[in-house]
């Protein structure tokens, strides 16, 4: 951990290092065009290689992923003049580990030609990663440069929609038989040039290319040579289709601790693999995506993106809150009477709606969660219901009753105390089921539950526990 707080430090003081050599070319250069000297051009081009040099230097030395970094913190001009000195045999990587929204500014900078060769330095499933984002023409360009096989993999994989394991394989495995000794299973994996990345273990097929089990890499070592590979290979496989949700895949990961799988069709042929990297990329990037859902962002935004598209990302949920705030004022100018009589309500009708979207908020992350992991079903919605109705009802007359108390204390009456105590109750109640029921009904109407759940919760908390609020102040105390 220590580590890793290190290198971000140390990449942070690279970024000012690349910020600081920015604004010293721009600063010599004005400097110079100012100046009438002789070879003036020479000059110019003097100070141009010198900071080309530097800034080479510091690059090469980087990661493609903290390039990336570098990339994504650095305003649009800045950012493009960097990309301009990004050697062309890393532009692919690098275009892989850049946000997609970044990553549209880079394309969007390079012809037809760059845009191919960098796309010709990916693996298949990798060129399906960013392949939304280039141009028609490259990659059909880039399909035509591909054999056959790769080809039929690159269709295979751009087919399958983004949420599937079949978006998250790859097709980089090594196959033995079933029939061949651990000595000559050794002897052809020493014949290869390089083991894919993360292989924990070999897929083992017959003639067809059916799956029939794994061998793991450690029984090779622990095994001796003349053993027949069925004899020691693990049968009991977790393994996925290309269809599964890749939520499910991530969980499964998760529980049975593993660093790659099988994916098989439906007649179980062998025709990729998911490895752990894929998976946490995935996991991260829904985590990301529900924060922005969250907070009413419908995609990814690029830091240093236009104003005019900045608003086109975020106007929609703000449309939204316009619409329920109004909602709300309408509730409360139907008290406007009570409000004029009793002018403690304005002061505190604002607790009990911002109490109840709190407690609506938290039922509602936990259900969420419980959705994805597939923890909610038909049999247990009606418990979860009555446990958190049970959760409200008692936060309900705890605080509320100390809510009660402090209106008593404040303005002397004991009624007002009594309207307190009963609306937060109440309040309490409301948020607890329709905590459970909104991400539930989005999740039964194909709807993502994180998407908009606490938006829609607050506008039910805050509409009701004002009418709550009021209605029962103008039953009680007028």
């Amino acid at each position: 951990m220590q580590e890793n707080k290190n290198s971000q430090e140390s990449l942070k003081e690279i970024l000012q290092q690349i910020n600081k050599l920015l604004e010293k070319h721009k600063l010599v250069v004005n400097l110079v065009h100012k100046q009438e000297m002789p070879k003036h051009q020479l000059v110019e081009n003097l100070v141009h290689k010198q900071n080309l040099r530097e800034l080479h230097k510091l690059l090469d030395s980087l990661h493609p992923a903290d390039v990336a970094y570098i990339l994504e913190a650095l305003p649009l001009d800045h950012r493009l003049y960097i990309w301009e000195f990004v050697k062309a045999d890393r532009d692919g990587d690098i275009l892989l580990e850049v946000s997609d929204a970044v990553r549209q500014t880079l394309i969007a900078d390079m012809d037809s030609s760059e845009l191919l060769a960098a796309a010709e330095q990916l693996d298949t499933d990798e060129i399906a990663d960013i392949a939304a984002d280039l141009p028609k023409d490259v990659l059909q360009d880039l399909m035509e440069s591909l054999d056959s096989q790769n080809r039929d993999r690159l269709k295979s994989a751009l087919s399958y929609p983004e949420e599937s394991v079949g978006a998250l394989m790859d097709f980089d495995i090594v196959t033995i038989r079933d029939d061949i000794t651990i000595e000559v299973a050794l002897k052809y994996l020493r014949r290869l040039d390089h083991l894919p990345s993360l292989t924990d273990k070999i897929f083992v097929v017959n003639r067809n290319g059916t799956l029939l089990g794994v061998l793991p890499l450690k029984k090779i070592v622990i095994n001796e040579p003349e053993l027949e590979v069925a004899k020691v290979m693990v049968i009991d496989v977790v393994l996925f289709h290309p269809e599964d949700i890749a939520r499910d895949a991530a969980t499964a990961f998760e529980r049975y601790d593993l660093v790659t799988a099988p994916v098989v069709n439906q007649d179980k042929k062998l025709i990729g693999r998911i490895t752990v990297d894929a998976v946490m990329d995935y996991i991260r990037d829904e985590a990301e995506s529900d924060k922005l859902s969250m907070a009413g962002l419908r995609e990814e935004e690029d830091l240093f993106s236009s104003t005019w598209k900045s608003i086109q990302n975020r106007w929609s949920w703000l449309a939204i809150n316009l619409v329920t705030a109004l909602m709300a004022s309408r509730v409360i100018g139907l008290f406007e009477g009570s409000i004029a009589k009793v002018s403690a309500l304005a002061a505190l009708m604002p607790i009990v709606a911002g109490i109840g979207g709190n407690s609506g908020n938290q039922t509602t992350t936990m259900i969420v969660r419980a959705l994805a992991l597939g923890q909610v079903s038909l049999q247990n919605i009606r418990s979860l219901i009555y446990k958190e109705i049970g959760v409200a009802l008692l936060n309900g007359l705890l605080w509320g009753g100390i809510l009660g108390l402090i209106a008593f204390a404040l303005y002397g009456n004991y009624k007002l105390g009594l309207v307190m105590t009963g609306a937060m109750t109440l309040n309490l109640l409301l948020a607890s089921v329709m905590g459970v029921l909104v991400p539930l009904l989005m999740s039964k109407y194909g709807k993502d539950p994180a998407v908009g759940s606490s938006v829609l919760l607050t506008a039910m908390t805050d509409s009701g526990g004002f009418f709550i609020f009021l209605g029962l102040a103008t039953i009680i105390l007028l």
